[in-house]
């Protein structure tokens, strides 16, 4: 097979992008309404249906061969390293520095995922990026600085934990393309053992922070819209992972993130949250989306210039 005939067609690039926008914000909606309009108390418990789910889809193709990846042996685990391990300090820092930060200037810091995942993606994976994307990469940069520059109640250990998730959020992308790899573990793999693996530690966390008991003491069960309702937001777990991974597969974790950003400036945007600015930080948004766009477009279709 040839490098031209293994690179991924413009088509697949976009759709997969397309596939993972709109699976992210499909959830976000279906989770919002679970958890607010129905006031279910266990975001845990839910997490661990949809990981639930991704195992049982993914186990139930492999035996019935419309899928594959490598069986499970002792070299699994140090092959997945460090994944595990990212999820979990993704997961942590984001849950404290949310508890520290307003939500807009969260979404704003956010943004810095994006400059720390095109740098380990050029130490880790060997990858040269065009002078469009690094152009539009220090315009999200610069946005976010402005943006940051109007927080009038500066809060340094909230910074402090929304950039060790900002790294995490990074490492995480950059090194499940390194694992997608058919020789690894490939995309199927990488998704399957990293539920595997996580689902007991979040069993256990649901367990003694009281998240398991609420959600058995829940008075909805009984619901047949809510069941639905909850099933569903599993079944969009697992396709919220499997878009994730086909988003990096075809693109990359650059991509991934960026679109992912533009999700959130969307269902974020400081204006529909009344978030209270000076007239010059409203330039900080307005770099970063610009930029962003500019991002995802050179990823997924090619370079401008």
């Amino acid at each position: 097979m040839t490098a031209a005939a293994a690179e991924p067609s413009r088509a697949a690039r976009l759709l997969s992008a397309l596939l993972y926008g709109g699976c992210s914000l499909l959830l976000v909606l279906l989770n919002k309404a679970l958890l607010t309009a129905y006031g279910f108390p266990s975001p845990v418990f839910l997490g661990i249906g949809q990981m639930a789910t991704t195992i049982m889809i993914l186990y139930v193709a492999k035996l019935n061969k419309i899928i594959h990846f490598p069986d499970f042996d002792k070299r699994i685990p140090v092959k997945l390293f460090p994944l595990p391990l990212l999820y979990i300090g993704n997961h942590l820092s984001g849950l404290w520095s949310t508890s520290k930060l307003s939500l807009p200037m969260f979404t704003v810091l956010r943004k810095f995922t994006i400059p720390l995942t095109l740098l380990l993606e050029t130490v880790i994976l060997r990858k040269q990026h065009s002078l469009d994307i690094v152009v539009s990469v220090f315009a999200i940069v610069f946005g976010a600085i402005v943006a940051a520059g109007s927080d009038l109640a500066f809060n340094l250990e909230g910074y402090i934990f929304v950039f060790l998730n900002d790294i995490f959020t990074a490492a995480n992308g950059v090194y499940t393309k390194q694992k997608m790899d058919p020789k690894e573990l490939g995309k199927y793999g990488v998704l399957f053992y990293n539920a595997c693996f996580m689902v007991i530690p979040t069993f256990l966390i649901s367990v003694s922070t009281g998240d398991l008991q609420q959600a058995i003491e829940f008075h909805e069960w009984k619901n047949i819209l809510f069941i639905l309702q909850f099933l569903l937001s599993c079944l969009l777990g697992f396709l919220l992972m499997f878009a994730t991974v086909l988003c990096s597969h075809y693109n990359s974790a650059l991509t991934t993130a960026v679109v992912g950003a533009i999700k959130n400036s969307v269902f974020h945007s400081p204006a529909l949250l009344g978030w209270q600015e000076p007239a010059w930080a409203s330039s900080g948004p307005v770099c970063q989306l610009w930029g962003l766009v500019l991002v995802s477009t050179c990823s997924s279709l090619g370079p401008l210039w």
